[in-house]
């Protein structure tokens, strides 16, 4: 990218895609940082849903697993224990809210409570040595940075980089044990990925690896969605009354508005052409969540947040914040679950507002809030 190009995308980088949405002359664009975007929203679904475009393995999981059934497995292991642990969540959630200060900065804020809520299904406190849990811990706040969430700074990713290493280590001793011992009913995310890895084509090792990969593929999301629910609603209704729309909704339209992924990508499997554009085999193609949450014509002012469409017909287009297709999202339930109650648990008997608020992303993990102050005002019993 050029520098011109390079201030452009870091001032607003969705207003840059969508620049280069408009600018193209075929059903498919080229990103200056390398590969293809798919401009249309049939396309962008043929993409998506089409075997042709979807075989062999997912690429979120690299070469960690051997398998594409072995990935669907760990997928949907993981994803049964959280929403076995969701009454786990609600329960942490409910005491973590109320210590919240009523001035708190985010979205760093909104990832202490995620994390929060979720440290024992991450790692179970009963299993697993006190040391593992600081070092995890430390992953998100420990000031190293890098670990779980961005770091913005050389120095930070580098000392990240250290403690990575060690919570690899502890994590992969961790891992022996629990295999040596057995795994039964699974516990924590850790048993949910050796129970699906029951294999000697996962070692230890790549087992430890793979959990610290669904252990930032779930905390990040969650917090970032969560804090742009907040952010958002907060923006687009500035009175004293209450919200006048559910969690549940402010939750969807904020994952429409703003989706954590940006682009999803897919590996060409052999010569096509596609949208106009001739491909080769290896070449990166993808589609856009957020272009295709912003077609006119497919949702009634893509422009607006506005959380009330969700209750009204003919309002939605190609909803796809977590993917969709062969490889969408197994969690993509549990995680709107989780939001909601997040959301409606920050909301109950209070009043939101923010200052210092920005609907530019940074782009990090993905679409990630601009820092933002949230106050949050206790109501007395008649409201007020």
């Amino acid at each position: 990218m050029r520098i011109g190009e390079t201030r452009q995308f870091r001032r607003d980088p969705l207003e840059y895609i969508d620049n280069l949405r408009c600018r193209s002359t075929t059903g498919v664009f080229r990103l200056p940082w390398g590969g293809y975007c798919v401009r249309d929203t049939d396309l962008a679904q043929t993409l998506l849903r089409s075997p042709e475009y979807n075989s062999g393995r997912s690429g979120f999981f690299g070469d960690l697993l051997p398998t594409r059934r072995a990935q669907v497995e760990v997928g949907h292991a993981v994803r049964n224990v959280l929403r076995a642990g969701e009454p786990q969540y609600r329960a942490v959630l409910t005491r973590a809210v109320a210590e919240l200060p009523a001035v708190s900065r985010w979205p760093a804020a909104g990832n202490e409570l995620v994390y929060r809520c979720l440290t024992d299904l991450l790692l179970h406190p009963g299993i697993t040595p006190a040391r593992t849990r600081r070092l995890m811990r430390q992953a998100v706040h420990g000031g190293a940075g890098g670990v779980v969430f961005h770091a913005p700074h050389a120095w930070q990713r580098a000392r990240a980089e250290v403690l990575r290493a060690r919570l690899l280590a502890a994590v992969t001793e961790q891992v022996r044990h629990r295999r040596e011992h057995g795994v039964g009913e699974p516990r924590d995310v850790l048993d949910a990925v050796l129970d699906a890895c029951a294999t000697d084509e996962v070692t230890d090792r790549t087992a430890a690896e793979l959990h610290l990969m669904m252990f930032r593929a779930i905390v990040v999301p969650l917090s970032s969605s969560l804090a742009w629910s907040v952010l958002l609603a907060c923006l687009h209704h500035t009175s004293d009354s209450p919200w006048p729309w559910p969690a549940g909704q402010v939750v969807r339209e904020a994952l429409r508005y703003r989706p954590m992924p940006w682009l999803l990508g897919r590996t060409i499997p052999h010569p096509v052409e596609f949208g106009g554009v001739a491909f080769r085999p290896g070449d990166l193609l993808s589609a856009s969540p957020y272009l295709m949450h912003q077609e006119k014509g497919r949702w009634t002012d893509p422009d607006a947040f506005r959380p009330e469409r969700w209750d009204e017909p003919g309002e939605h287009g190609s909803y796809v914040p977590f993917g969709a297709g062969p490889f969408a999202c197994a969690g993509a339930a549990v995680a709107q679950t989780l939001l909601a109650e997040s959301l409606t648990a920050l909301t109950r008997d209070a009043r939101l507002t923010v200052t210092g608020g920005d609907t530019r992303p940074v782009m990090a993990e993905g679409n990630v809030p601009r820092p933002f102050t949230l106050h949050r005002t206790e109501l007395d019993t008649e409201g007020r």
